[in-house]
């Protein structure tokens, strides 16, 4: 197999657009299907971080997002900025600077123009920023701990927020005050199904997913057992370690991440195990959301897998390469093995994210990495 050329991103150079390929949809000739290119995807683009003074160490990425249309990506940083990319240019296209507050699990909103993201310093507040002008719209406040997790309403201006003061709060991008808050023990992670009609919860410290309507959330409707559904997993992957909550774009399977050995793969509806997606090379290093010692500033997982949007796919990080598993496969005694998404420099990918309307993966540590398919394999 010949090798894949890595474009770098580096300052002063100019920089060719990316051959971005949109996912099948109304535009014909032009789109492909995931399954049609996921075995070929190769790391395309590395960004350098060039305003770096010399001297000090490469900052780490926190966190990845792209906006609903796919036209950007965006990072939050451990040097508490937030850097946004151009995805179809490939290309940096600003960063914004959080000194005073911090910055981490920043999320766009419905708005391309408009972010929110979790404070690491001063208090635990939710900031809500317009990026074109680099102002703050709103402030949330009522978190007394540092937030683990935000998770944006697929078709609205809600969002729920995790925090180690062991509340989920949910929240209207229109309002400075909570509308609902649900005290429990450890949440750390939470979800929304692609309808937005329902929400999910994950408690680590209890091994159990609860599953909420969101049209009379005074209790759930569901309680998934991990421990009782866990299957082939060791007691170190169900009671700690959990970095993704997700649902699949096609509302059949939820996807619980852990930085052990394995994934989880539930079927949305009855909650049982539909398979243990095994991690040959072991996990990504990174503790799970509320595990790092050292405050809300500390370096955590903020997801190291994904679906694709087809929904068939999960993509994760690995010690090494990046890894897919196909989740129409039949697992042998509900475990399912990956194949694997090689990379010559061996960058650990411990952060993933798909692209939601582009065949393109994002991973990350302390650099970005724009992952495309790649023809000539």
């Amino acid at each position: 197999m010949s090798s894949t050329p890595m474009d770098i991103d580096e300052p002063g150079a100019g920089t060719p657009s990316l051959n971005v390929t949109r996912l099948l949809g109304p535009n014909g000739p032009s789109t492909s299907k995931v399954s049609e290119v996921i075995k070929n995807f190769r790391p395309t683009k590395f960004f350098q971080r060039d305003d770096v003074k010399e001297g000090r160490p490469q900052p780490y990425v926190l966190s990845i997002d792209f906006d609903d249309p796919g036209e950007l990506c965006m990072t939050s940083e451990s040097d508490e900025t937030i850097q946004i990319y151009n995805v179809r240019e490939g290309r940096h296209d600003k960063s914004l600077l959080s000194k005073k507050y911090g910055v981490k699990h920043a999320k766009f909103t419905h708005s391309s123009s408009g972010i929110i993201y979790a404070s690491t310093k001063q208090n635990d507040a939710i900031r809500y920023l317009a990026t074109h002008d680099n102002t703050f719209i709103r402030y949330f406040e009522g978190h007394e701990a540092s937030v683990t997790n935000i998770a944006l309403h697929p078709g609205s201006d809600n969002f729920l927020s995790c925090s180690l003061d062991t509340t989920v709060r949910l929240w209207d991008l229109n309002s400075r005050n909570w509308v609902a808050r649900f005290h429990l023990t450890n949440p750390t992670l939470a979800a929304w199904d692609p309808a937005g009609l329902v929400f999910a919860i994950a408690l680590p410290a209890s091994a159990s997913i609860l599953l909420y309507d969101y049209r009379n959330y005074v209790k759930p409707f569901k309680i998934i057992d991990v421990l009782k559904e866990k299957g082939p997993a060791d007691a170190e992957a169900v009671l700690r370690g959990w970095t993704k909550l997700e649902f699949s774009n096609d509302g059949k399977h939820i996807l619980l991440g852990t930085r052990t050995g394995g994934h989880f793969l539930f079927d949305a509806i009855d909650g049982n195990l539909k398979a243990y997606l095994r991690k040959p090379q072991g996990g990504t290093r990174r503790p799970a959301p509320g595990e790092a010692d050292g405050g809300s500033g500390a370096l955590e997982s903020s997801g190291d897998c994904c679906f694709t949007p087809d929904g068939r796919y999960v993509v994760s990080g690995a010690a090494k390469d990046l890894l897919v598993w196909d989740t129409m496969q039949t697992p042998n005694n509900k475990v399912l093995e990956p194949n694997f998404l090689p990379q010559e420099g061996k960058k650990e990918p411990v952060l993933v994210q798909y692209n939601p309307r582009f065949n393109m993966i994002a991973t990350a540590d302390k650099e970005l990495m724009f992952w495309l398919p790649v023809s000539d394999l």
